[in-house]
């Protein structure tokens, strides 16, 4: 897009989300130098962030543009950290970011551009926006190991269609020269941690200070019977191997979690995998992209690679069926569907509820 509105003559304006971090600064930098006019907005969330907020201020300064802070504390604490806690309390894996992403961080950095009269809105997220046959789509990054547009895709088209991604055809390497170009002393500033608002990453202790130990239960063999006591449900998730506390002489992998019972089941090395998913909370840019039938990839997890798959739609109800079986699809977690490299949808991973779906049953 350009910096300059044809029809006005009017330099641009564009809200950049800022944190001080390396993505966010070359987002700002990049911005400048095609022309726009550039202002700030950096969110506390949480007392985690205060030290983001402080980084934000000094690179917003550094490059003169105006910065708001914008306290989401209250919002954030229920759209993100109560649904965070009850996931892991129900047997879910959460992904608090996609569920960040048009809740909170996305919705205020949009109704702030309204509010402010800015053009557009800018993130230094790794993903690219396209637009087909009238409708925007994300895609993914040059840099596939970067790539953010799982992250992303629950994102309406009133977001995409005002959202620039100028890290779009960038590699890390490549976005840390220019910060160091720009003189900023924060180009080698180590990556951001995954979870933002829990510093130590021990989330089974957040869990536990903050809502009580959840359901405990006892872990049960491939064959069904009690083995041992388990420190509780929200401390495990599917597929998980490692960290167990229990010797059976074989490897042996979580397969399913049950909130009502506190059960714990286990299987053999190799059972872990589905043929299937099934989806709930479906979005997706155009409908027609989820018809029954459509060939397309799917993303289980955000590091995981798009393997092939077909679609099965009835009445709505999305199923995802595996040209090759997938590794421990967790309930909770997005599965994030691409066709040419395009997000054509997504939905969260349903728990399957019956045996059936084991490879080797």
């Amino acid at each position: 897009m350009p910096a300059t509105d044809q029809n006005t003559d009017r330099t641009e304006r564009v809200l950049v989300a800022m944190s001080g971090g390396v993505d966010s600064s070359a987002c700002v930098y990049l911005l400048q130098k095609v022309g726009y006019q550039v202002g700030g907005v950096v969110f506390r969330m949480s007392p985690e962030h205060d030290q983001a907020v402080a980084d934000a201020r000094q690179v917003a300064e550094f490059f003169g543009v105006p910065i708001e802070v914008l306290d989401l504390q209250d919002v954030f604490e229920k759209e993100v950290i109560d649904y965070f806690c009850q996931s892991y309390l129900a047997g879910e894996t959460p992904n608090p970011c996609v569920r960040c992403n048009p809740t909170v961080k996305f919705k205020h950095l949009y109704q702030l551009m309204l509010d402010r009269d800015y053009d557009y809105i800018a993130t230094g997220h790794y993903a690219d926006i396209r637009r087909q046959n009238g409708r925007w789509y994300f895609a993914q990054a040059d840099s596939l190991q970067r790539d953010q547009s799982y992250m992303l895709y629950r994102l309406g088209q009133d977001i995409l269609s005002h959202l620039l991604l100028p890290l779009a055809h960038y590699q890390k390497s490549e976005i840390r020269q220019l910060v160091k170009e720009a003189g900023l002393p924060s180009f080698s500033k180590p990556d951001s941690q995954e979870n933002c608002f829990i510093s130590d990453n021990d989330y089974a202790g957040y869990i536990t200070r903050r809502c009580g130990p959840g359901k405990s239960g006892y872990f049960f063999g491939p064959d069904g019977s009690p083995v041992a006591p388990h420190q509780g449900i929200l401390h495990y998730t599917v597929g998980q191997r490692k960290g167990l506390g229990i010797a059976l002489g074989r490897p042996v992998f979580v397969r399913r979690i049950d909130p009502v019972d506190g059960g714990v089941y286990l299987c053999e090395s190799g059972e872990e995998f589905d043929r299937q998913i099934a989806l709930r909370d479906v979005c997706c840019a155009d409908e027609q992209d989820l018809s029954d039938g459509t060939r397309c990839q799917v993303k289980i997890r955000s590091v995981a690679r798009p393997c092939p798959c077909t679609i099965q739609n009835e009445d709505g109800q999305i199923t995802v069926v595996f040209d090759t079986p997938q590794r421990a699809p967790a309930p909770g977690q997005s599965a994030v569907l691409y066709r040419d490299g395009l997000v054509i949808g997504g939905g969260i991973i349903v728990a399957q509820k019956h045996s059936d779906q084991l490879v080797n049953s």
